[in-house]
């Protein structure tokens, strides 16, 4: 019974998934992508954008099969203390923390911004924190609540993209407002461009991978996550494909590579009140379903690392009656807040790519090591990964590529991150790990699972 206490309550569906999945990512949609056209150019942006969607593709194959098998809250956290050990799961659950706290606190900073095209003299500082303040009191109150609502307002969200789209009459060339051929530059600094713009052709996708933090309370693991995460992933690259279009062909590259709302830039250049409008409240709702998806899976990995003694337990308490992991969810809200009041965009979600980034390595080397130790037949699977093993190795090769690319513009920012996770990494293993219960920490997955082929 005491067991039971600590668990999280089983309400999710595939429609769950979909909408944390894709509700975290649809703001890399409304803005951030575009950071690829500065660096790459036009066409840069978009080869850019459907590398990183074969990236992502194969990272939620991955992701999907090492998940469907380990129903439990923390997703790779919880792959890696099986498959790598306590120092590495530490790390990469430390690294999903901070990749979604930092995100949720560009979503309030993004919100900011474009409120103050109302007018210059709003102040946008009360409206971020009573949107987070609310959006935490959500997540507190209940995850059905939470995702469902999140479904709601990600769809609408989704849809003025569509709205977008059909306003420029692109299906009719004669009279289409989009004029690509003018607006477009192109390959400006050739291949060495693309690689560059790998950084922020992620934000076209990066969070999908967080679907798997919410296992643990899916009605059945091994049905939801592969449906919830692999359509979100197809609902993706059909916006992201849109977003470039229209934007590309409605706003001027200059002016689209250091947008801080292209989607909406995109709108106020169809002189259209009613899509304007509509985008405005599109982008104001997927700021808000992105950090209400990171509140979710940011607390449901801290929960997790409690849970297993690799932080102090008093984290991972669940809630008597709504069997959230409150303790968990209320004290990253002023993290969240702090990172946010700092006003720098650039280096939050900069931090934020540089912590998901090193989470797919891991990811990847994880994979190696799950089939090595389960082969397949071994255990059930709910889902199986095809083409292993060059998923996992296209996964590693572009993660690099991407690590590269960011070195380009932000090395001073790399080296703060590696320096960070180092420290943090002696302050476990010099610490910390004398208060971890191994026990406890493999339980589960020993009680589940056969021995691991070779141990």
């Amino acid at each position: 019974m005491a067991e039971e206490k600590n668990h999280l309550s089983k309400v999710l569906g595939p429609v769950h998934i979909w909408a944390l999945g894709v509700g975290i990512v649809l703001v890399g949609e409304f803005m951030g992508w575009n950071f690829t056209v500065a660096k790459g150019g036009t066409l840069g942006a978009i080869i850019a954008c459907w590398v990183m969607g074969l990236l992502y593709t194969s990272l939620v194959m991955v992701n999907t099969e090492m998940g469907s098998v380990i129903p439990e809250a923390g997703g790779q956290y919880a792959m890696a203390k099986y498959f790598m050990g306590p120092l590495a799961a530490f790390n990469v659950g430390l690294m999903l923390v901070f990749e979604y706290v930092m995100l949720e606190a560009a979503d309030a900073l993004v919100v900011g911004e474009i409120l103050k095209t109302v007018s210059p003299q709003i102040n946008s500082l009360p409206f971020i924190i009573l949107t987070l303040v609310g959006l935490t009191w959500l997540n507190y109150r209940g995850v059905y609540a939470t995702l469902t609502f999140n479904f709601i307002i990600t769809a609408i969200a989704y849809l003025t993209i569509f709205v977008l789209l059909f306003s420029t009459k692109f299906f009719i060339p004669q009279s289409s407002l989009l004029r690509l051929a003018e607006f477009s530059n192109g390959l400006p600094y050739g291949w060495i461009g693309i690689l560059g713009a790998f950084q922020f052709g992620v934000w076209f996708f990066l969070g999908i991978e967080g679907t798997a933090l919410a296992a643990e309370e899916c009605r059945s693991t091994g049905r939801s996550l592969p449906v919830g995460a692999l359509t979100g992933m197809v609902t993706l690259l059909i916006g992201a494909t849109i977003t470039w279009f229209v934007c590309s062909g409605l706003v001027h590259s200059g002016e689209l590579g250091s947008s801080v709302y292209p989607l909406f830039d995109a709108a106020m250049a169809t002189r259209m009140p009613v899509v304007i409008v509509l985008l405005f409240i599109g982008t104001i709702l997927s700021c808000m379903a992105s950090a209400n998806g990171c509140i979710t899976d940011a607390s449901r990995a801290w929960f997790a690392m409690a849970r297993d003694t690799l932080i102090p337990e008093y984290f991972a308490a669940v809630h008597p009656k709504y069997r959230t992991p409150y303790r968990a969810i209320l004290f990253l809200l002023p993290i969240a807040l702090a990172f946010g009041f700092t006003g720098l965009l650039d280096q939050v979600i900069t931090f934020s790519i540089l912590s998901a980034l090193l989470v797919y390595l891991f990811t990847a080397v994880m994979m190696f090591k799950f089939r090595r130790m389960y082969p397949l037949g071994s255990i059930e699977r709910g889902y199986l990964s095809p083409w292993h093993p060059w998923t996992s190795i296209l996964l590693l090769a572009l993660t690099l590529a991407t690590l590269v690319g960011m070195y380009f513009g932000y090395w001073l920012n790399m080296i703060a991150g590696f320096l960070f996770y180092i420290l943090a990494s002696l302050w476990f293993a010099l610490h910390r790990y004398r208060f971890v219960d191994r026990q406890k920490l493999i339980s589960e997955g020993a009680a589940r699972w056969p021995r691991p082929l070779g141990y």
